[in-house]
């Protein structure tokens, strides 16, 4: 079975293809026009060895905002494409993950229920040219349509390194979440 999937969006806002594969190498080539929004979904296909293509244009003139969420939309379309069946998959998955003096914990579950639990603050508005606003929003917006729960949460004195350590945090969950573990899919209830 290929755990992967190809999602494009066009929107009067943003043009915005995501390639994904759970089952990849890390290997990333992600290009939105924002380099910070660039460096931490690198950083979530690594850790997470996931194969991720992001191609995105959106309306940076205004700001950022369309851009960021429209790929939490299209990559969350992607995740939830490349789960398949569900079978056999561990379903839960859970990291701690530090960066220097940041550290961010993240748990999953595959269940296909869409729920955030978020916390973190920042000490500044902006990482280079995203807002740090954006890292809540772009989480809401990606479990919304992968239909995932997700409880994450980061503390540390450097908002680059509190940002890096949740999307790295991300990526180790979801991937020790969707290891094939059998062949049953893991619910009580029969479907997910």
């Amino acid at each position: 079975m290929s755990r992967t999937a190809k999602i494009t969006r066009k929107t009067n806002e943003t043009d915005v293809m995501v390639y994904f594969s759970l089952d990849g190498n890390g290997t990333a080539d992600v290009a939105t026009g924002i380099g910070f929004f660039d460096h931490i979904l690198t950083s979530f296909a690594a850790h997470g060895r996931f194969d991720l293509t992001v191609k995105a244009s959106g309306d940076l003139e205004v700001d950022e905002h369309h851009t960021i969420e429209d790929v939490g939309i299209v990559l969350g379309s992607a995740i939830l494409k490349s789960f398949g069946n569900k079978k056999g998959i561990a379903r839960f998955g859970e990291a701690r993950i530090p960066m220097d003096e940041a550290i961010a914990s993240a748990a999953i579950d595959v269940s296909g229920r869409s729920f955030l639990v978020y916390s973190s603050s920042f000490k500044t508005s902006f990482v280079g040219s995203m807002n740090t606003q954006m890292v809540e929003h772009f989480f809401l917006s990606l479990v919304s349509h992968a239909e995932i729960t997700l409880h994450i949460e980061a503390k540390g004195d450097n908002d680059h390194h509190i940002c890096e350590a949740l999307f790295k945090a991300f990526g180790v969950a979801l991937r020790r979440s969707c290891v094939i573990e059998g062949a049953i899919l893991p619910s009580t209830k029969g479907v997910m």
